[in-house]
């Protein structure tokens, strides 16, 4: 792959990235396609062995993304209804105020879906917090996983 062709692979990791932490691109996609495409026109084992390594890396920190924080959440007692009003007025926070919106309409939808619920404040804001730091945390682990497999295929651009 021509040198031109890798920086253009490496910008649309760089854009996965942030599209993990500002959830508005796919992020780990973007960066699968992107090593997956190096790994073609680059060819040979190594590069395909570059690709299988950051693959795994993305799925198993898709998994541990989904595992660890859901069961965090419900050992704290927070209901996937809450989490799912969260994430709907999330979605219309987004739109409303672009891009911080999207933290403020999740932590929004999921007070007032809690509120009923606990039917006290302090409760409420109890598993607000908690359903935040779990979307925090599946953030972070998405991150870790999309840094090391970005870095998988750094290491074998520079070096293949």
């Amino acid at each position: 792959m021509s040198a031109l062709g890798e920086v253009l692979v490496g910008l649309v990791i760089l854009v996965g990235l942030v599209g993990i932490v500002v959830p508005i691109l796919p992020g780990t996609i973007l960066i699968f396609a992107a090593v997956a495409v190096w790994a073609w026109i680059t060819g040979g084992a190594a590069a395909w062995t570059v690709f299988a390594i950051a693959t795994v890396l993305l799925v198993l920190s898709g998994v541990v993304k989904y595992t660890w924080p859901g069961r965090r959440m419900r050992e704290a007692g927070v209901p996937m209804r809450s989490l799912m009003v969260g994430g709907l007025l999330g979605i219309v926070g987004f739109f409303v105020i672009p891009v911080v919106g999207l933290f403020i309409g999740f932590i929004a939808g999921v007070y007032v879906a809690e509120v009923p619920r606990h039917r006290n404040h302090s409760e409420a804001w109890r598993s607000t917090v908690h359903a935040t730091k779990a979307a925090g945390l599946s953030i972070l682990v998405e991150l870790f996983g999309a840094l090391l497999a970005s870095a998988v295929w750094l290491g074998g651009a520079v070096l293949f």
